[in-house]
């Protein structure tokens, strides 16, 4: 009896050696070696491209800009109207940014942390510029301070000048260039919730102090990269600028504009040389951004523990 007991407990005390006698020898499937030809493919044809429509149209822009040697680049840059250039450039770039700065803090506290009427209007209207083209952009605000234009008496009147001026340069660079700080905001805030806010507040913080102790470094990789990603667009706008500036040499020309003249002029050395410091540019906010996403990515593991 006891034989028969032991034979009965067997089966129940080793299950997987039934398992394991019954389930089938796994073999390699095929697919996998199909799955890593189809990624070297893939992954080929993505390396290709790059090549092809990155890499080497970036290589031909500082190839050109020093084909005629280093002294000829300097010059090209040391002439009156690249300079006015750039430093309009930079000029509209430190207008731009700091006011998106501000509008993308208000918009994406606003969204993010309370619920009001219209709040889907408003996610609306920040997308607006993704989806009007630059041009148009340009188009409406000459319709509306251009001479013939809604205002453009009261600025005659007044002997103010948008159009064809810095000013109007300055608001259709803001146009094109708010969303990127907000959007970059919103997303990040709605996902931290307002738990940290509420607590200090309830612990007596002042509305400033909960701002820049609590608010500002939770969202300040967020915010420095949507601030990268602003005045890189804000110093390579072409199509609303052109339509507003006038293509005044050394007063309304900002650096896109003064390579697209010297272009048409055939001065092909100046306008790789103007050219290549919008390349450098490029190279520096990519170096850039890739920084902040990895101090993004790991301190997000030590915010989490410490939760």
């Amino acid at each position: 009896m006891s034989d028969a007991a032991t034979g009965l407990a067997a089966p129940i005390e080793e299950p997987w050696l039934a398992a394991k006698a019954i389930s089938p020898k796994r073999t390699r499937s095929p697919v996998t070696s199909e799955g890593k030809v189809l990624a070297g493919v893939l992954i080929g044809v993505t390396l290709v491209f790059l090549l092809l429509f990155l890499v080497l149209p970036l290589a031909v822009v500082f190839f050109e800009a020093f084909s005629n040697g280093v002294s000829a680049y300097l010059t090209a840059l040391a002439e009156p109207d690249a300079r006015s250039a750039i430093g309009l450039t930079l000029l509209v770039a430190a207008i731009a940014v700091p006011a998106n700065i501000v509008f993308g803090l208000a918009a994406a506290w606003a969204i993010a942390k309370f619920r009001f009427p219209g709040k889907s209007f408003l996610i609306t209207l920040i997308d607006l510029p993704f989806s009007v083209s630059p041009v148009v952009a340009g188009l409406m605000y000459v319709l509306l301070f251009g001479a013939q234009g809604l205002f453009g008496s009261w600025l005659r009147a007044h002997h103010l000048e948008i159009i064809f001026a810095v000013p109007g340069i300055v608001l259709v660079t803001i146009f094109v260039t708010f969303p990127f700080v907000a959007r970059e905001l919103i997303a990040l805030m709605e996902d931290q919730g307002a738990v940290d806010e509420e607590t200090a507040l309830s612990l007596g913080a002042s509305g400033a102090a909960t701002f820049f102790r609590v608010t500002l470094p939770n969202i300040k990789w967020a915010l420095l990269y949507g601030v990268l990603l602003c005045n890189a667009r804000a110093m390579g706008e072409f199509g609303a600028v052109s339509v507003v500036s006038g293509h005044i040499r050394g007063k309304t020309n900002t650096m896109p504009l003064h390579v697209e003249i010297l272009y048409n002029e055939y001065n092909i050395t100046a306008a790789f040389a103007v050219a290549s410091l919008l390349a450098l540019l490029a190279l520096v906010t990519l170096l850039v951004k890739t920084v902040l996403e990895s101090r993004s990515s790991s301190s997000a593991p030590g915010k989490a523990r410490g939760h």
